[in-house]
């Protein structure tokens, strides 16, 4: 009898992730500086139900929540960026993020990173092992910024856009997508709530890591089974 496996079928030749709520559980510790960040920095705090609130709204209107101007964003971010860096070691990736990546490489599937957050707490999170699967950092820009960063890695990787997902947590992925002319990948373990993507028409919607596997590898039949 012959009984061989045929290697995944991939839906897209490259993938592109967002850091913060897509790979990283970074949001706990976003939320135990925050107010401490407000203070700093002229914002309104949040106290209690209110961060579960802000979770419906989009970045803009989250911004003119707390009331800071587009202008002080990259100041706040420096700040939170720096204090992440100071507290990489207590922030791990979600659930299965691990095996996921490895078998995405190990399939054949290019890798990249496009995030807000610093590459220097991209690649501490992700520690030299995972960090080593990826053939793309571009990182720091700020949370509107990101669709020439994903133009510039599709370029970069020489495939068409068509081969190309971006998988992120928020609708400024999703809108950075749109603008790149790629596919969007919505996760539902992130900052955003699964509704809230749905609103941004996202080509994919993942409910786990390993949903999101399953969806990127098809896997094909057990080739042919017959006589030797």
């Amino acid at each position: 009898m012959d009984d061989r496996t045929v290697a995944p079928r991939l839906k897209y030749q490259l993938v592109i992730f967002d850091f913060d709520g897509t790979l990283a559980d970074s949001f706990p510790f976003f939320q135990s500086v925050y107010n401490g960040l407000a203070d700093k920095h002229g914002l309104r705090r949040v106290e209690g139900d209110q961060a579960a609130q802000l979770r419906s709204m989009g970045t803009r209107e989250i911004m003119r929540y707390i009331g800071m101007p587009a202008w002080k964003m990259p100041v706040v971010s420096k700040s939170f960026i720096g204090m992440m860096s100071e507290n990489a070691a207590s922030i791990a990736l979600f659930d299965g993020v691990a095996d996921a990546l490895l078998a995405l490489f190990d399939a054949g599937v290019v890798l990249a990173v496009v995030s807000s957050n610093s590459e220097h707490n991209v690649r501490r999170v992700l520690g030299p092992g995972l960090s080593s699967l990826f053939s793309h950092f571009e990182c720091g820009m700020s949370v509107f910024g990101k669709a020439s960063r994903i133009r510039k890695v599709v370029k970069q990787s020489r495939v068409g856009a068509g081969e190309a997902l971006y998988v992120g947590d928020q609708g400024t992925d999703a809108e950075a997508s749109a603008k790149a002319g790629v596919a969007f990948g919505a996760v539902a373990w992130g900052y955003a709530p699964p509704e809230v993507l749905r609103a941004h028409g996202p080509v994919d919607e993942f409910e786990s890591v390993s949903a999101m596997l399953a969806a990127l590898l098809i896997a094909p039949a057990t080739a042919g089974s017959g006589p030797d």
